[in-house]
């Protein structure tokens, strides 16, 4: 059987200068401990910016709004559940919120606003998981 190819959207929220991100349980199956962009699958027949608000408001809490496409990246994984490979395209969109409060759900253990330089450091001590890397190394000094 060929590669299944699916479909990711983060969305890259920047108030009052940081950025937010949030930090994969210990028991995650994937990147455990790491920071990530909020975000996730996009599902069968569903619009990729619905399925981003969708999934921010589930992860978050928040209410966004989209403002623009900021990268485009792929990442190869194994599904955990069915053992297929999947090639994932994630898209990396710019996105705005009204406020800073976060109510973070059960897939992290916590989030936190972090200025560029923060997430430069932690790019060094390889803190972020492979897509929050490669988005923000486009940009940011390494």
């Amino acid at each position: 059987m060929s590669d299944m190819w699916g479909l990711t959207v983060r969305g890259i929220c920047e108030y009052n200068d940081k950025i937010l991100l949030l930090k994969l349980r210990s028991i995650s199956a994937h990147d455990p401990c790491k920071w990530e962009i909020p975000g996730g699958k996009v599902k069968k027949c569903e619009y990729f910016d619905s399925a981003l608000k969708r999934e921010y408001k589930e992860e978050t809490g928040m209410d966004i709004s989209i403002d623009s496409l900021y990268h485009v990246i792929q990442k190869n994984y194994t599904a955990c559940k069915t053992g297929e490979k999947i090639k994932s395209i994630q898209l990396i969109m710019k996105v705005s919120t009204n406020s800073d409060e976060v109510l973070i759900s059960d897939e992290h253990d916590m989030y936190g606003w972090f200025t560029k330089e923060e997430i430069n450091d932690m790019i060094k001590n390889n803190e972020l998981t492979p897509p929050a890397k490669a988005a923000f190394c486009k940009t940011l000094l390494v």
